[in-house]
């Protein structure tokens, strides 16, 4: 029996992308909210509900409440801050699902923005004020081990040593995100990139090479979020959201000397089970990649192959243009734009409806999108489609 879709993405829109400074942060993110009203072809009166979600990393007062003033929202019905790491994007698109079928809200704008470029925070700024793995302040430091990038590393290094993975590995996985860039005038890395060019890239902590990260940029993105009744009345293509999970896992509990599976299995088998599909019938996946092992892991976690499987499945070319699988089809957060979980989001959206151009896919009847963060103990999870039911 069919199901019906538990709400529709009817509206998307980006504020100016850059990395030079580019305004305020509330500034970024009233531009993004205004196009995406623009783009569902709805006005203020018909928004009535806002959730925020600045970077995990910035002054919570970047974005305060307040700024429903700039959007010219001023009698909403819900009004909110979101944050649960990288997975926050995605949290607010099932946050306003279940704010619309209650009755709180009937039509709700999501938006994320930072501007971490600039002399304030510099670029490096989104990797370098948490990622501890004993929550002792100064104990990792103490040992040389900063921020993300260095625990990510460590679960990437264990992975390999695991399963006979290599650099090789994780290389072809940028390649794929650099291939796909090309055909994405939003993306900031779109030059041809070798795999000799990836191995001389300046190494951060091996195995990661500055290419294995994320490129931040100062911007915002915005979806509006409305009930699947009112769909029909979009301006644009609506993608209909099927099912939704979270999972979260503490990463400082010992797991055993050979699992390195993450929350995202939990993650994962609510989105499916509420949507009555499995993994097998995934037909593309846009996954939070703030690092190249990101993608692996997410492709071993919501069961796409077995575990220690996705390094040899990325060298096939299965996640590449032209491959089985296409897997972060505007380049990811490495070779597009790394707007945290707007940045997965964001390009499934543009997959359902038919608009990615050069790099559209014919695949997108069934799209996993996933957020994830912290270390890989935050996650959650989408399937989205362009169709009102899943076969």
């Amino acid at each position: 029996m069919a199901r019906a879709p538990l709400s529709a993405i009817v509206g998307l829109g980006f504020s100016p992308l850059s990395r030079e400074p580019a305004g305020s942060v509330r500034a970024l993110a009233a531009a993004a909210v205004r196009a995406a009203m623009a783009d569902a072809g709805v006005d203020q009166e018909q928004v009535d509900g806002l959730l925020l979600n600045p970077s995990a990393l910035a002054d919570p007062g970047v974005l305060p409440p307040k700024v429903q003033d700039d959007m010219g929202l001023r009698t909403l019905g819900m009004l909110t801050t979101i944050e649960g790491k990288g997975s926050s994007a995605v949290q607010m698109v099932q946050v306003a699902t279940a704010a619309i079928r209650s009755g709180l809200a009937s039509m709700v704008a999501c938006v994320f923005a930072d501007a971490p470029i600039g002399p304030a925070r510099g670029g490096g700024a989104s990797f370098s004020n948490e990622g501890s793995l004993t929550g002792i302040a100064g104990w990792d430091a103490s040992y040389g081990l900063f921020g993300p990038v260095g625990s990510y590393a460590l679960a990437a290094r264990r992975y390999m040593a695991l399963h006979g993975a290599s650099p090789d590995h994780l290389g072809a996985y940028v390649l794929a995100c650099r291939q796909w860039a090309a055909g994405n005038p939003l993306a900031f890395q779109r030059a041809p990139l070798t795999l000799a060019q990836y191995h001389a890239s300046r190494m951060i902590v091996e195995p990661f090479h500055v290419l294995d990260c994320a490129y931040p940029v100062n911007g915002a993105a915005a979806v509006i979020v409305a009930g699947a009744d009112r769909a029909a009345d979009a301006g644009r293509r609506p993608v209909f959201v099927h099912g939704m999970g979270q999972g979260h896992a503490s990463a400082d509990t010992p797991v055993g000397p050979h699992d390195l599976a993450t929350a995202g299995q939990l993650a994962g088998r609510k989105a499916y089970a509420m949507a009555g599909v499995g993994p097998k019938d995934v037909s593309m996946c846009q996954f939070y990649d703030a690092f190249s092992y990101c993608a692996l892991a997410a492709l071993e976690d919501y069961g796409l192959c077995g575990r220690g499987e996705a390094a040899g499945m990325v060298q096939d070319g299965t996640t590449a243009p032209g491959g089985a699988l296409p897997v972060n089809t505007g380049g990811g957060q490495l070779s597009g734009y790394y707007l945290q979980g707007m940045t997965p989001l964001s390009e499934a959206v543009i997959q359902c409806r038919g608009d990615g151009g050069e790099r559209q896919c014919a695949a997108n009847d069934i799209v996993l999108v996933n957020g994830s963060g912290g270390r890989l103990e935050y996650h959650a999870a989408l399937i989205l489609s362009p169709h009102r039911t899943l076969a």
